[in-house]
């Protein structure tokens, strides 16, 4: 029997990184090995019971497909988060809700990118997430990577891009605060960039799902650059009010963009389940839950930190979003230093994970429960 025929570029993308520790995590509970696991950043926090109320009354005896636009009133209550939480106005019709942020991402070159165009260069950063990339790849387009140097704060060095290079730029894509480092852009940065995009006619994505996790200052958002042409921001539920398996998300931007979307987005999927949507006014429309959820997070950051120091782990990173990025102790390989402790039964993502420039740093999700943060500083303070 022949082989069926797979795309060049699934074949190219490989393995998504995750999927490893999630294998690792079945192989070793199998063995009974009792894990606490710091890998994959997916909130355990309860969602708010508010959210979970609305979603239930949002259920009827029949539900329609939903609008690719998605609810008027779901639009409006993002455009007025955007306001009070970065003093910029949004108009509702600049917005378009999504399926959680993951999949407008990966989706965005499909909408951007002419395979067959000069103009074909998606520029990512890394270490980071890897699905612009993919998203990227799928769409026939020129991946270039800007390596994240912790010399620089983890920004991209804009000053090593020439104008040529510019000049073939589809989309260039940021993260910030950013996974798995931690650190967020100053806004002289956001508006620098947002010139670049200005001057030489690419689209600056802005992939913000942390903005709302942090332990010190609130980061800013590229919606607060003077002039939002060409930039687009992309938001999510996930993080902020831990609702990864509701998968609602918004893009903002201008309205350029934005008519793209809405005639790509129907061919493709839709907005949310409205039941979804009417959960989603309800978790944009509160911030008391996401207080909440920033105290827990600095809570288990804070039973962590003082063991790795007292072991000589250095924090490299910044202080927002979920995550600690961390310095590989010696001379031992990310990946060999997570099986190290993989061992001993915590699971950790080695910096590897997120590209080449992530080597030598490993990062914690600080997703545990404080108790089983507890349990894994006793172990790392006997094991490192």
């Amino acid at each position: 029997m022949q082989a069926m025929q797979v795309s060049p570029a699934l074949r190219a993308t490989g393995t998504y990184p995750f999927v490893k520790l999630e294998q690792a995590k079945r192989r070793l509970a199998a063995q009974g090995v009792e894990l606490v696991d710091f890998g994959k950043g997916d909130p355990m926090e309860p969602t708010d019971p508010a959210i979970r109320a609305a979603l239930v009354a949002g259920l009827r005896e029949r539900m329609g497909y939903p609008l690719a636009e998605g609810l008027p009133e779901l639009r409006e209550s993002i455009a007025r988060w955007c306001e009070h939480r970065f003093g910029v106005a949004v108009d509702p019709d600049e917005v378009v809700p999504t399926y959680g942020s993951k999949e407008a991402i990966f989706l965005l070159a499909q909408v951007l990118v002419d395979r067959d165009s000069e103009r074909n260069v998606v520029l990512t950063t890394e270490p980071g997430y890897p699905v612009p990339d993919r998203g990227a790849t799928f769409a026939g387009g020129e991946v270039r990577q800007l390596p994240l140097r912790e010399e620089h704060g983890f920004l991209p060095d804009l000053d090593a891009v020439d104008d040529a290079v510019w000049e073939r730029v589809a989309i260039a894509w940021i993260n910030y605060p950013n996974n798995p480092t931690g650190a967020a852009a100053p806004i002289a940065f956001l508006e620098r960039f947002a010139d670049l995009s200005r001057e030489h006619g690419f689209l600056l994505a802005s992939d913000e799902a942390y903005t709302e996790l942090w332990f010190d200052t609130p980061p800013h958002s590229a919606l607060e650059v003077r002039d939002r042409g060409n930039v687009a921001v992309f938001n999510t539920l996930s993080k902020r009010s831990s609702m990864t398996g509701y998968r609602s998300g918004f893009v903002a931007a201008d309205e350029d963009v934005i008519a793209a979307l809405k005639q790509f987005r129907p061919t493709v999927g839709t907005a949310p389940q409205e039941f979804v949507q009417r959960a989603s006014v309800v978790a944009w429309n509160d911030e008391a839950h996401v207080e909440r959820t920033r105290a827990a997070y600095r809570a288990k950051r804070e039973i962590l930190l003082p063991v790795l120091e007292r072991k000589g782990i250095r924090s490299a990173g910044g202080a927002a979003t979920m995550f600690l990025w961390l310095e590989v102790p010696g001379s031992e390989s990310s990946e060999a230093f997570a099986e190290r402790l993989l061992e001993h039964g915590l699971i950790v993502s080695p910096g590897s994970f997120f590209g080449t420039a992530g080597e030598g740093y490993w990062r914690i999700a600080l997703v545990p429960t404080a108790e089983e943060c507890t349990r894994a500083a006793e172990i790392l303070e006997r094991v490192l």
